[in-house]
Protein backbone atom coordinates (compact mmCIF):
# COMPACT_ATOMS: atom_id res chain seq x y z
CA UNK A 1 0.00 0.00 0.00
CA UNK A 2 2.79 2.41 0.86
CA UNK A 3 4.47 2.39 -2.63
CA UNK A 4 1.20 3.28 -4.39
CA UNK A 5 0.65 6.19 -1.97
CA UNK A 6 4.15 7.49 -2.79
CA UNK A 7 3.41 7.13 -6.48
CA UNK A 8 0.11 9.01 -6.16
CA UNK A 9 1.84 11.86 -4.34
CA UNK A 10 4.46 12.09 -7.09
CA UNK A 11 1.93 12.44 -9.89
CA UNK A 12 1.06 16.09 -10.74
CA UNK A 13 3.88 17.34 -8.54
CA UNK A 14 5.18 20.73 -9.70
CA UNK A 15 8.76 19.52 -9.15
CA UNK A 16 8.43 16.41 -11.33
CA UNK A 17 9.47 16.60 -15.02
CA UNK A 18 6.49 14.34 -15.81
CA UNK A 19 2.82 14.98 -15.11
CA UNK A 20 2.25 11.34 -14.15
CA UNK A 21 5.28 11.37 -11.89
CA UNK A 22 8.17 8.96 -11.52
CA UNK A 23 6.04 5.80 -11.34
CA UNK A 24 7.22 5.21 -7.79
CA UNK A 25 10.86 5.63 -8.87
CA UNK A 26 10.60 3.16 -11.75
CA UNK A 27 11.03 5.77 -14.47
CA UNK A 28 14.27 7.12 -13.01
CA UNK A 29 15.62 3.59 -12.61
CA UNK A 30 14.76 2.80 -16.24
CA UNK A 31 16.62 5.93 -17.38
CA UNK A 32 19.69 4.85 -15.42
CA UNK A 33 19.51 1.48 -17.16
CA UNK A 34 19.21 3.13 -20.60
CA UNK A 35 15.45 3.25 -21.30
CA UNK A 36 13.90 6.71 -21.62
CA UNK A 37 10.19 7.02 -22.47
CA UNK A 38 8.83 10.22 -24.07
CA UNK A 39 5.13 11.11 -24.05
CA UNK A 40 4.33 14.69 -24.98
CA UNK A 41 1.28 16.72 -25.93
CA UNK A 42 1.39 20.12 -27.67
CA UNK A 43 -1.64 22.28 -28.43
CA UNK A 44 -1.73 25.54 -30.34
CA UNK A 45 -4.82 27.75 -30.53
CA UNK A 46 -4.99 30.90 -32.64
CA UNK A 47 -7.66 33.51 -33.37
CA UNK A 48 -7.81 36.07 -36.15
CA UNK A 49 -8.40 39.22 -34.08
CA UNK A 50 -8.50 41.71 -36.95
CA UNK A 51 -7.84 41.96 -40.67
CA UNK A 52 -6.86 39.19 -43.04
CA UNK A 53 -8.90 37.69 -45.88
CA UNK A 54 -11.77 36.72 -43.59
CA UNK A 55 -12.17 39.67 -41.25
CA UNK A 56 -14.58 37.82 -38.95
CA UNK A 57 -13.04 36.75 -35.66
CA UNK A 58 -12.24 33.06 -36.04
CA UNK A 59 -10.39 30.62 -33.81
CA UNK A 60 -8.71 27.37 -34.71
CA UNK A 61 -7.12 24.61 -32.61
CA UNK A 62 -4.39 22.16 -33.63
CA UNK A 63 -2.39 19.67 -31.62
CA UNK A 64 0.29 16.99 -31.72
CA UNK A 65 0.80 13.83 -29.67
CA UNK A 66 4.25 12.26 -29.42
CA UNK A 67 5.04 8.74 -28.15
CA UNK A 68 8.68 7.71 -28.12
CA UNK A 69 11.41 5.67 -26.50
CA UNK A 70 15.20 6.14 -26.55
CA UNK A 71 17.45 3.16 -25.82
CA UNK A 72 21.03 3.67 -24.68
CA UNK A 73 22.49 0.51 -26.17
CA UNK A 74 25.82 1.05 -24.44
CA UNK A 75 24.07 0.55 -21.10
CA UNK A 76 21.68 -2.14 -22.32
CA UNK A 77 23.89 -4.23 -24.63
CA UNK A 78 27.40 -2.84 -24.06
CA UNK A 79 27.44 -1.44 -27.63
CA UNK A 80 29.87 1.45 -27.32
CA UNK A 81 28.34 4.91 -28.01
CA UNK A 82 25.17 3.55 -29.63
CA UNK A 83 21.54 4.60 -29.27
CA UNK A 84 18.17 3.76 -30.84
CA UNK A 85 15.17 6.08 -31.15
CA UNK A 86 11.55 5.19 -31.94
CA UNK A 87 8.93 7.98 -32.21
CA UNK A 88 5.30 7.88 -33.33
CA UNK A 89 3.36 11.12 -33.80
CA UNK A 90 -0.17 12.22 -34.53
CA UNK A 91 -1.42 15.63 -35.60
CA UNK A 92 -5.03 16.86 -35.52
CA UNK A 93 -6.93 20.11 -35.89
CA UNK A 94 -7.26 23.14 -38.14
CA UNK A 95 -5.17 26.17 -39.06
CA UNK A 96 -6.30 29.79 -38.70
CA UNK A 97 -4.07 30.62 -41.70
CA UNK A 98 -6.98 29.43 -43.86
CA UNK A 99 -8.91 32.51 -42.69
CA UNK A 100 -5.98 34.94 -42.55
CA UNK A 101 -4.87 34.37 -46.15
CA UNK A 102 -6.73 33.99 -49.44
CA UNK A 103 -7.66 30.27 -49.44
CA UNK A 104 -6.61 30.05 -53.09
CA UNK A 105 -2.99 30.72 -52.08
CA UNK A 106 -2.73 30.16 -48.33
CA UNK A 107 -0.19 31.88 -46.10
CA UNK A 108 3.51 31.37 -46.71
CA UNK A 109 4.14 30.87 -43.00
CA UNK A 110 1.68 29.53 -40.42
CA UNK A 111 0.44 31.04 -37.11
CA UNK A 112 0.33 27.45 -35.75
CA UNK A 113 3.62 25.70 -36.48
CA UNK A 114 2.37 22.37 -35.11
CA UNK A 115 -0.24 22.21 -37.89
CA UNK A 116 0.50 20.64 -41.25
CA UNK A 117 2.34 17.85 -43.02
CA UNK A 118 -0.88 15.85 -43.07
CA UNK A 119 -3.05 15.62 -39.97
CA UNK A 120 -2.34 11.93 -39.45
CA UNK A 121 -0.42 9.25 -37.54
CA UNK A 122 3.21 8.73 -38.60
CA UNK A 123 6.32 6.77 -37.74
CA UNK A 124 8.49 9.87 -37.33
CA UNK A 125 11.73 8.31 -36.05
CA UNK A 126 13.15 4.80 -36.28
CA UNK A 127 16.91 5.13 -36.31
CA UNK A 128 20.19 3.83 -34.94
CA UNK A 129 23.08 6.15 -34.12
CA UNK A 130 26.67 4.95 -33.59
CA UNK A 131 29.80 6.87 -32.61
CA UNK A 132 33.30 5.79 -33.63
CA UNK A 133 36.86 6.75 -32.64
CA UNK A 134 35.91 8.50 -29.37
CA UNK A 135 33.02 10.35 -31.07
CA UNK A 136 35.17 11.76 -33.90
CA UNK A 137 32.89 9.99 -36.39
CA UNK A 138 29.13 9.80 -35.78
CA UNK A 139 26.72 7.90 -38.07
CA UNK A 140 22.92 7.80 -37.95
CA UNK A 141 20.58 5.88 -40.29
CA UNK A 142 16.98 4.67 -40.52
CA UNK A 143 13.69 6.56 -40.73
CA UNK A 144 14.77 10.12 -39.99
CA UNK A 145 13.70 13.73 -40.40
CA UNK A 146 16.17 16.12 -42.03
CA UNK A 147 15.62 18.98 -39.58
CA UNK A 148 16.53 16.95 -36.50
CA UNK A 149 20.17 17.13 -37.59
CA UNK A 150 20.50 19.97 -40.13
CA UNK A 151 19.69 23.65 -39.50
CA UNK A 152 18.60 22.65 -36.00
CA UNK A 153 17.97 24.57 -32.77
CA UNK A 154 15.30 24.89 -30.05
CA UNK A 155 12.49 27.44 -30.42
CA UNK A 156 9.32 28.36 -28.51
CA UNK A 157 7.73 30.59 -31.17
CA UNK A 158 4.26 29.55 -32.34
CA UNK A 159 4.67 31.10 -35.81
CA UNK A 160 6.40 28.74 -38.23
CA UNK A 161 8.70 31.51 -39.49
CA UNK A 162 10.84 31.47 -36.32
CA UNK A 163 11.38 27.79 -35.61
CA UNK A 164 14.07 25.28 -36.43
CA UNK A 165 14.76 23.84 -39.88
CA UNK A 166 13.80 26.91 -41.90
CA UNK A 167 15.51 25.50 -44.98
CA UNK A 168 12.80 22.83 -45.00
CA UNK A 169 9.95 25.28 -44.47
CA UNK A 170 10.68 27.08 -47.74
CA UNK A 171 11.63 23.98 -49.71
CA UNK A 172 9.20 21.62 -48.05
CA UNK A 173 8.54 19.63 -51.21
CA UNK A 174 12.02 18.08 -50.82
CA UNK A 175 13.41 18.88 -47.36
CA UNK A 176 11.09 17.15 -44.87
CA UNK A 177 11.09 18.39 -41.30
CA UNK A 178 9.32 16.79 -38.35
CA UNK A 179 7.00 14.87 -38.35
CA UNK A 180 7.58 13.56 -41.90
CA UNK A 181 10.36 10.97 -42.09
CA UNK A 182 12.14 9.18 -44.90
CA UNK A 183 14.79 6.52 -45.32
CA UNK A 184 18.17 8.13 -44.97
CA UNK A 185 20.89 9.17 -42.60
CA UNK A 186 23.87 11.37 -42.01
CA UNK A 187 27.58 11.10 -41.35
CA UNK A 188 29.10 13.64 -38.99
CA UNK A 189 32.76 14.38 -38.30
CA UNK A 190 33.58 16.20 -35.05
CA UNK A 191 36.86 17.97 -35.72
CA UNK A 192 36.81 19.36 -32.16
CA UNK A 193 34.17 19.35 -29.40
CA UNK A 194 32.92 22.63 -30.93
CA UNK A 195 33.44 22.26 -34.71
CA UNK A 196 31.73 19.65 -36.90
CA UNK A 197 30.81 18.89 -40.50
CA UNK A 198 28.04 16.57 -41.66
CA UNK A 199 26.51 15.29 -44.88
CA UNK A 200 23.12 13.61 -45.25
CA UNK A 201 21.40 11.41 -47.82
CA UNK A 202 17.59 11.17 -47.86
CA UNK A 203 15.42 9.13 -50.22
CA UNK A 204 12.38 10.90 -51.68
CA UNK A 205 9.15 9.25 -52.79
CA UNK A 206 5.47 10.32 -52.61
CA UNK A 207 4.71 7.98 -49.71
CA UNK A 208 6.87 10.09 -47.40
CA UNK A 209 4.30 12.86 -47.28
CA UNK A 210 0.84 11.65 -48.33
CA UNK A 211 -1.81 11.53 -45.61
CA UNK A 212 -2.56 7.99 -44.52
CA UNK A 213 0.88 6.77 -45.62
CA UNK A 214 2.67 7.45 -42.34
CA UNK A 215 3.55 3.76 -42.00
CA UNK A 216 4.46 3.00 -45.63
CA UNK A 217 8.19 2.44 -45.98
CA UNK A 218 8.80 1.57 -49.64
CA UNK A 219 11.87 2.91 -51.42
CA UNK A 220 9.95 2.96 -54.71
CA UNK A 221 8.82 4.85 -56.64
CA UNK A 222 11.96 6.89 -55.97
CA UNK A 223 11.69 10.47 -57.24
CA UNK A 224 15.23 11.40 -56.27
CA UNK A 225 17.45 12.07 -53.28
CA UNK A 226 18.17 15.07 -51.07
CA UNK A 227 21.79 15.69 -50.06
CA UNK A 228 22.47 18.42 -47.47
CA UNK A 229 25.97 19.43 -46.34
CA UNK A 230 26.56 21.50 -43.21
CA UNK A 231 29.48 23.08 -41.33
CA UNK A 232 28.76 23.89 -37.70
CA UNK A 233 30.36 25.63 -34.73
CA UNK A 234 28.89 25.37 -31.20
CA UNK A 235 31.16 27.46 -28.95
CA UNK A 236 30.98 28.43 -25.29
CA UNK A 237 32.14 32.05 -25.25
CA UNK A 238 33.56 34.23 -22.52
CA UNK A 239 33.96 33.70 -18.80
CA UNK A 240 30.27 32.81 -18.48
CA UNK A 241 30.54 30.07 -21.15
CA UNK A 242 27.67 31.51 -23.20
CA UNK A 243 26.47 28.91 -25.75
CA UNK A 244 26.36 29.57 -29.49
CA UNK A 245 25.04 27.62 -32.46
CA UNK A 246 26.41 28.63 -35.87
CA UNK A 247 25.63 26.66 -39.03
CA UNK A 248 26.05 27.19 -42.75
CA UNK A 249 24.68 24.65 -45.18
CA UNK A 250 23.87 23.73 -48.76
CA UNK A 251 21.39 21.21 -50.17
CA UNK A 252 20.86 19.59 -53.55
CA UNK A 253 17.89 17.51 -54.73
CA UNK A 254 18.06 15.20 -57.74
CA UNK A 255 14.27 15.29 -58.16
CA UNK A 256 13.07 16.78 -61.45
CA UNK A 257 11.03 19.96 -60.82
CA UNK A 258 9.16 22.18 -63.24
CA UNK A 259 10.99 25.36 -64.22
CA UNK A 260 8.59 28.25 -63.68
CA UNK A 261 10.09 30.35 -66.42
CA UNK A 262 9.50 27.60 -69.00
CA UNK A 263 5.67 27.72 -68.78
CA UNK A 264 4.15 28.25 -72.23
CA UNK A 265 0.59 27.80 -73.52
CA UNK A 266 -0.67 25.80 -70.59
CA UNK A 267 2.29 23.57 -69.74
CA UNK A 268 5.90 23.54 -68.59
CA UNK A 269 8.59 23.03 -71.20
CA UNK A 270 11.57 22.25 -68.98
CA UNK A 271 12.61 20.66 -65.66
CA UNK A 272 15.62 21.12 -63.41
CA UNK A 273 17.09 19.92 -60.14
CA UNK A 274 16.72 22.15 -57.08
CA UNK A 275 19.33 23.53 -54.71
CA UNK A 276 19.79 26.15 -52.02
CA UNK A 277 21.62 27.23 -48.91
CA UNK A 278 21.03 28.49 -45.38
CA UNK A 279 22.66 30.27 -42.47
CA UNK A 280 21.86 29.96 -38.77
CA UNK A 281 23.60 32.16 -36.19
CA UNK A 282 22.45 31.86 -32.58
CA UNK A 283 24.35 33.26 -29.61
CA UNK A 284 23.50 33.87 -25.97
CA UNK A 285 24.61 37.44 -25.30
CA UNK A 286 24.22 37.81 -21.55
CA UNK A 287 24.17 35.81 -18.33
CA UNK A 288 21.89 36.78 -15.48
CA UNK A 289 22.07 36.19 -11.77
CA UNK A 290 25.48 34.58 -12.18
CA UNK A 291 24.05 31.79 -14.34
CA UNK A 292 24.18 31.13 -18.08
CA UNK A 293 20.82 29.37 -17.66
CA UNK A 294 19.31 32.87 -17.74
CA UNK A 295 19.95 35.69 -20.18
CA UNK A 296 19.31 37.14 -23.64
CA UNK A 297 19.88 35.13 -26.85
CA UNK A 298 19.97 36.46 -30.41
CA UNK A 299 19.00 34.24 -33.37
CA UNK A 300 19.47 35.21 -37.03
CA UNK A 301 18.43 32.95 -39.91
CA UNK A 302 18.49 33.13 -43.72
CA UNK A 303 17.59 30.75 -46.55
CA UNK A 304 18.38 31.10 -50.25
CA UNK A 305 16.73 28.89 -52.90
CA UNK A 306 17.22 28.57 -56.65
CA UNK A 307 15.15 30.82 -58.94
CA UNK A 308 14.16 28.09 -61.39
CA UNK A 309 12.11 25.74 -59.22
CA UNK A 310 11.42 27.32 -55.81
CA UNK A 311 8.27 29.33 -55.06
CA UNK A 312 10.08 31.16 -52.23
CA UNK A 313 13.57 32.23 -53.25
CA UNK A 314 14.76 33.81 -50.00
CA UNK A 315 13.91 34.22 -46.31
CA UNK A 316 15.37 36.11 -43.36
CA UNK A 317 14.46 36.39 -39.67
CA UNK A 318 15.79 37.85 -36.45
CA UNK A 319 14.64 36.98 -32.92
CA UNK A 320 15.52 37.84 -29.34
CA UNK A 321 14.65 35.64 -26.37
CA UNK A 322 15.13 36.46 -22.71
CA UNK A 323 15.06 33.54 -20.29
CA UNK A 324 14.53 34.33 -16.61
CA UNK A 325 13.65 38.02 -16.97
CA UNK A 326 12.34 38.13 -13.39
CA UNK A 327 14.07 36.74 -10.32
CA UNK A 328 10.74 35.40 -9.07
CA UNK A 329 10.22 33.53 -12.38
CA UNK A 330 13.72 32.29 -13.40
CA UNK A 331 12.39 29.66 -15.86
CA UNK A 332 9.95 31.94 -17.72
CA UNK A 333 10.91 33.39 -21.10
CA UNK A 334 10.04 36.34 -23.33
CA UNK A 335 10.53 36.16 -27.10
CA UNK A 336 10.14 38.61 -29.98
CA UNK A 337 10.82 37.95 -33.65
CA UNK A 338 10.44 39.37 -37.17
CA UNK A 339 10.62 37.37 -40.41
CA UNK A 340 10.42 38.01 -44.15
CA UNK A 341 9.50 35.40 -46.78
CA UNK A 342 9.98 36.43 -50.42
CA UNK A 343 8.22 35.08 -53.51
CA UNK A 344 10.36 34.16 -56.51
CA UNK A 345 9.73 36.69 -59.31
CA UNK A 346 9.63 33.82 -61.83
CA UNK A 347 6.69 32.35 -59.91
CA UNK A 348 4.97 35.73 -59.85
CA UNK A 349 5.26 35.99 -63.65
CA UNK A 350 3.96 32.43 -64.00
CA UNK A 351 0.75 33.33 -62.14
CA UNK A 352 0.20 36.34 -64.41
CA UNK A 353 0.84 34.23 -67.52
CA UNK A 354 -1.65 31.59 -66.36
CA UNK A 355 -4.35 34.19 -65.69
CA UNK A 356 -3.88 35.69 -69.14
CA UNK A 357 -3.92 32.25 -70.74
CA UNK A 358 -7.18 31.45 -68.95
CA UNK A 359 -8.72 34.86 -69.71
CA UNK A 360 -8.98 35.72 -66.00
CA UNK A 361 -8.67 39.37 -64.96
CA UNK A 362 -11.07 39.65 -61.99
CA UNK A 363 -9.57 38.97 -58.57
CA UNK A 364 -12.99 37.96 -57.26
CA UNK A 365 -13.41 35.21 -59.87
CA UNK A 366 -13.08 31.73 -58.36
CA UNK A 367 -10.88 30.70 -61.29
CA UNK A 368 -8.49 33.64 -60.88
CA UNK A 369 -5.05 32.84 -59.50
CA UNK A 370 -4.17 35.53 -56.92
CA UNK A 371 -0.80 36.96 -57.88
CA UNK A 372 1.75 36.42 -55.11
CA UNK A 373 4.33 39.14 -55.40
CA UNK A 374 6.98 40.49 -53.05
CA UNK A 375 7.09 39.32 -49.44
CA UNK A 376 5.00 38.17 -46.52
CA UNK A 377 6.17 39.53 -43.15
CA UNK A 378 5.57 37.77 -39.83
CA UNK A 379 6.04 39.21 -36.34
CA UNK A 380 5.50 37.58 -32.94
CA UNK A 381 5.92 38.31 -29.26
CA UNK A 382 5.32 35.66 -26.58
CA UNK A 383 5.62 35.06 -22.86
CA UNK A 384 6.40 31.49 -21.83
CA UNK A 385 5.15 30.52 -18.38
CA UNK A 386 6.94 27.54 -16.82
CA UNK A 387 3.93 26.62 -14.71
CA UNK A 388 5.50 23.35 -13.50
CA UNK A 389 8.45 21.31 -14.68
CA UNK A 390 6.05 19.33 -16.89
CA UNK A 391 3.79 22.17 -18.11
CA UNK A 392 4.50 25.27 -20.19
CA UNK A 393 1.83 27.78 -21.23
CA UNK A 394 2.72 30.38 -23.83
CA UNK A 395 0.37 33.23 -24.87
CA UNK A 396 1.47 35.18 -27.94
CA UNK A 397 0.48 37.97 -30.30
CA UNK A 398 1.30 37.83 -34.01
CA UNK A 399 1.12 40.37 -36.83
CA UNK A 400 1.09 39.18 -40.44
CA UNK A 401 1.70 41.74 -43.18
CA UNK A 402 0.64 40.86 -46.74
CA UNK A 403 -0.57 37.32 -45.92
CA UNK A 404 0.42 35.00 -48.76
CA UNK A 405 2.23 37.95 -50.40
CA UNK A 406 -1.11 38.93 -51.98
CA UNK A 407 -1.63 42.71 -52.02
CA UNK A 408 -5.44 42.46 -51.94
CA UNK A 409 -5.40 40.75 -48.49
CA UNK A 410 -5.38 42.99 -45.41
CA UNK A 411 -2.73 42.70 -42.73
CA UNK A 412 -3.87 40.62 -39.75
CA UNK A 413 -3.49 40.48 -35.97
CA UNK A 414 -3.54 36.94 -34.56
CA UNK A 415 -3.75 36.01 -30.90
CA UNK A 416 -2.45 32.60 -29.90
CA UNK A 417 -1.65 30.31 -27.01
CA UNK A 418 0.54 27.21 -26.85
CA UNK A 419 0.69 24.55 -24.13
CA UNK A 420 3.30 21.78 -23.80
CA UNK A 421 2.74 18.85 -21.43
CA UNK A 422 5.24 16.10 -20.66
CA UNK A 423 3.51 13.02 -19.34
Amino acid sequence: MQPSLAHAADAFSADSPWMFGDWGGTRTELQKEGVDFQVNYTMEAASNLAGGYNTSTTARYSDQQVFGVNLDLQKLLNWQDTEFQLTITNRDGQNVADQVADPRTGMLSSPQEVYGRGQTWRLTQFWLRKGFFDDVLDVKAGRVTVGEDFDNFDSKFQNLAFGSGQAGNWRGDHWYNWPVSQWGGRVRINFTPEVFMQVGFYNQNPYNYDRGDGFRFEFNPTEGNLVPVELGWKPLLGADKLPGNYRIGYYYSSTNDNVYGSWRDGSYQDTAHSYGGYILAQQQLTAQGGSSDRGITLTVQAVMNDHKTSKTDNYQSIALTWKGPFDARPQDEIGIGAGRIHINSSYTRLLGDENRFNGETDYNSLAYLPVQDGSEYNYEIYYNIQATKWLQIRPNLQYISAPGAVSQVDDAFVGGVTANINF
